[in-house]
């Protein structure tokens, strides 16, 4: 379901929110007004734009904005396009799930939302039997209605999400 944070979707309303990476100033205003208080970040410290630039870190202005509140900041690099192992998928879900069950809200993000942020929460759905296979790509699909582009994006992103059991 699309929310009011540019080009981002709640996967669950008011608890877990996807995206891109949050480089402006608005972004970081849309996600403290939203509830916030985890960041799940898919990408390198050192990952850098079309461009070259790097990307901007936003942790210490997040944590300016956030009167008081504490905002956790967890980091799983997974190279663009690409998948982490079986390993680095579970243990990155994991992570997801104690922020959560902590009752964090939690925003999932990569550089554009779409390809390692769209595995995350395609194998996130499949894990809590929410949708398996070809349907948790459909859910994801049906989640980003009306955002662009593809989520996920390559061949191994789409089979890993496929390939994603309940529970695990």
């Amino acid at each position: 379901m699309p929310s009011s944070i540019p080009n981002s979707y709640w996967v669950l309303p008011g608890r877990l929110l996807a995206g891109p990476c949050p480089g402006t100033d608005e972004h970081l205003a849309a996600l403290a007004a939203a509830g916030v208080t985890c960041i799940l970040n898919l990408q390198f410290p050192d990952e850098v734009n079309h461009a070259g630039e790097p990307f901007r870190d936003y942790t210490v202005p997040y944590q300016a904005r956030m009167d008081g509140r504490d905002a956790l900041f967890l980091r799983f690099p997974v190279p663009d396009y690409s998948i982490p192992t079986r390993a680095g998928m579970t243990a990155i879900l994991n992570a997801l799930d104690a922020a959560l069950a902590e009752g964090r809200t939690v925003y999932v993000h990569c550089w554009g939302g779409k390809g390692r942020t769209g595995s995350v929460v395609g194998c996130w759905l499949a894990r809590h039997g929410l949708a398996q296979g070809p349907a948790a790509l459909e859910k994801v699909r049906t989640l980003r209605s009306g955002l662009q582009g593809n989520s996920p994006e390559s061949p191994v992103q789409f089979d890993l999400v496929r390939s994603w059991q309940a529970g695990e």
